[in-house]
């Protein structure tokens, strides 16, 4: 394929044409009626859904959601800052029915692979000639003490958006000034890798306004991160001195514990006594991935990347963050991407052809401040040995030092990428 500039890149990423850049074909339609069941209504089971009935209008596509609607969890940190809100990022699934996608509302708690066939909460059994399991991610509840999900009310990870949202903007509004906002960024893999540090800067812009004495604290189980030099530079630029980032190494590996009711949280070198606390905790693929049986050993779905079918199940493919995909990270433009690669595979398999050797896309914004984003972006192919890598020289980062013109302009294009990712997942 053809390398792709970050220049043009960016460009595409800022409009319509974005989406489907790289890697969905036109497909002509259609051997017999077969059904596809989505197993989660996210960003990248709503494309996949989406996208197979655009390419094969013969086929059934059901969606299986527990949610009526779906909120983004991209640009949800600028909730915490007041730029938005949580109603913003609302989703509706009438754009999927309109498609001809049946979307009911129900949870999946069984799949049996070998009859095909997937159980819900509510009782109701599908049967499925092809599978898309695309669940995100859970949470490591046991790797940090003291954190449950009962903690999670006092100290939210937020990283789901939705009512952990709401309840970490309130708890930032209700804190005194003076006080401490502790976050703390698991390991990898998990999802959003720039997301615990764009939410330090929404933070710092809100408290910088509304309560200038309060500081924000990183604590990192690493030692880098995703366009750390930016951040560092966006930190000093908006926010000196509020935001103190500590490593992996000054912390002996991140948060070890916490304490509810003491409001603290300590390391193996410190404790600290903090107002608001956002523990976002270690993490695997949703729960229905394990339960299906289509997780290995660290908790994520190895899958075949020309395909993303399960490498452990046959007929059942597992996109976006709870996806093994080489070098992609876990993030929202990868899984729409992913989800186009699958939906044309599973076109073609059910169609009794071979798939076509795919090509993906990824690209991530961050803003630190009104009219300062910073963004990320990379393609990547099939390599020799039929694994995902990255192509070289295509993509790139927001260069150092740059124009406050091209940092405001970057912003422009953060909104522009939100509104048609949405329309593109569910549109």
């Amino acid at each position: 394929m053809s390398q792709i500039s970050r220049r043009t890149f960016i460009k595409l990423a800022g409009g319509a044409a974005a989406v489907g850049v790289v890697g969905f074909p036109y497909i002509a339609g259609a051997a017999g009626k077969t059904h596809v069941v989505v197993v989660g209504g996210g960003t990248g089971g709503g494309t996949a859904a989406k996208y197979i009935r655009m390419a094969d209008p013969s086929i059934e596509v059901t969606v299986i959601e527990p949610n009526e609607y779906y909120y983004t969890c991209y640009l949800s940190n600028e909730v915490l800052s007041g730029e938005r809100t949580l109603d913003s990022l609302k989703v509706s699934y009438d754009g999927l029915r309109k498609h001809g996608v049946t979307v009911v509302r129900d949870e999946v708690t069984a799949m049996d692979p070998a009859k095909r066939t997937v159980t819900t909460k509510g009782g109701k059994t599908f049967n499925y000639d092809r599978a898309i399991v695309a669940p995100g991610v859970d949470y490591k509840w046991d790797a940090i003490e003291g954190y449950d999900e009962a903690a999670a009310q006092k100290m939210p990870h937020a990283w789901k958006a939705g009512p952990q949202t709401t309840l970490l903007r309130k708890q930032l509004e209700s804190m005194a000034d003076g006080g401490l906002v502790l976050i703390s960024a698991p390991p990898n893999p998990y999802r959003c890798p720039p997301g615990p540090y764009e939410r330090a800067c929404q933070i710092a812009h809100y408290l910088q306004a509304h309560k200038p004495k309060s500081k924000v604290m990183i604590i990192d189980a690493k030692d880098s991160f995703a366009k750390d030099g930016l951040f560092k530079q966006g930190w000093e630029r908006h926010y000196p001195g509020m935001i103190q980032w500590m490593s992996g190494a000054d912390s002996a590996g991140g948060v070890k514990s916490v304490d509810t009711k003491a409001m603290t949280v300590s390391t193996e070198f410190d404790t600290h006594k903090v107002a608001v606390a956002s523990i976002i905790p270690p993490q695997i693929a949703g729960a229905i991935a394990k339960t299906a049986g289509l997780t290995d050993a660290e908790g994520w779905c190895p899958v075949a990347p020309k395909t993303f079918e399960s490498t452990l199940h046959k007929d059942v493919h597992v996109i976006g963050d709870a996806s093994v995909a080489g070098p992609m990270p876990k993030c929202a433009y990868a899984a729409n991407s992913q989800a186009k690669v699958c939906a044309a595979a599973i076109v073609d398999l059910l169609n009794g052809r071979e798939p076509g050797k795919p090509s993906l896309v990824n690209t991530c914004y961050s803003i630190l401040a009104p009219k300062d984003g910073i963004s990320v972006a990379a393609v990547y192919r099939l390599g020799q040995d039929g694994k995902i890598v990255s192509v070289k020289d295509a993509g790139g980062l927001t260069p150092m030092d740059s124009s406050p013109q091209l940092r405001a302009r970057e912003v422009e294009y953060a909104y522009s990428w939100y509104n048609n990712i949405v329309y593109d997942s569910f549109g």
